[in-house]
């Protein structure tokens, strides 16, 4: 089995709606079992600015699913939540992001493992660590407030009941 770590943001409509949904999904999948989540937090957009600030939350699955094939699972996942990609770093009702899976370095055309920009935002490494301690001297909050605790899986997908 292995194990992969995402992000999940959102910053249209019902953010927290979306980000359960896309845990609900992931969960829901023959193929993969999310095992832990990340409380959710509220930061600003990164890149492309002028747009409504992010949930974001990291969640810790178990899968037998490929690397490649975990990511074409999250686009499908963005896709039924309504993620329209016109904008780079735009607005999304989802972006699911694979950030470690197993031990690996994967570089294909399509996707990078470790998430290379992971490590320079401080809304994805909050979360990380909060579920997955890192070897890391530091994180930097600046900007990243804790929006809602959450106690586990079962805890967030009451959510949307």
């Amino acid at each position: 089995m292995n194990v992969a770590y995402l992000s999940i943001g959102s910053n249209i409509g019902d953010r927290l709606y979306h980000l359960t949904e896309a845990v609900r999904a992931l969960h829901s999948h023959d193929g993969i079992i999310v095992t832990s989540v990340s409380s959710i937090y509220e930061t600003a957009p990164v890149g492309f600015t002028d747009q409504a600030d992010f949930l974001n939350m990291v969640v810790c699955v178990e899968t037998a699913l490929t690397a490649q094939v975990l990511l074409e699972e999250c686009q499908k996942v963005e896709h039924g939540l309504g993620r329209v990609r016109d904008v780079r770093w735009g607005p999304r009702t989802a972006d699911l992001d694979i950030l470690l899976y197993n031990s690996e370095s994967i570089e294909t055309e399509n996707l990078i493992v470790p998430h290379p920009r992971m490590y320079e935002r401080a809304f994805v490494l909050i979360p990380l660590l909060e579920i997955a301690p890192l070897k890391a001297s530091a994180v930097k909050d600046t900007g990243v407030v804790l929006w809602k605790k959450v106690n586990g899986v079962n805890d967030l997908l009451r959510e949307g009941e």
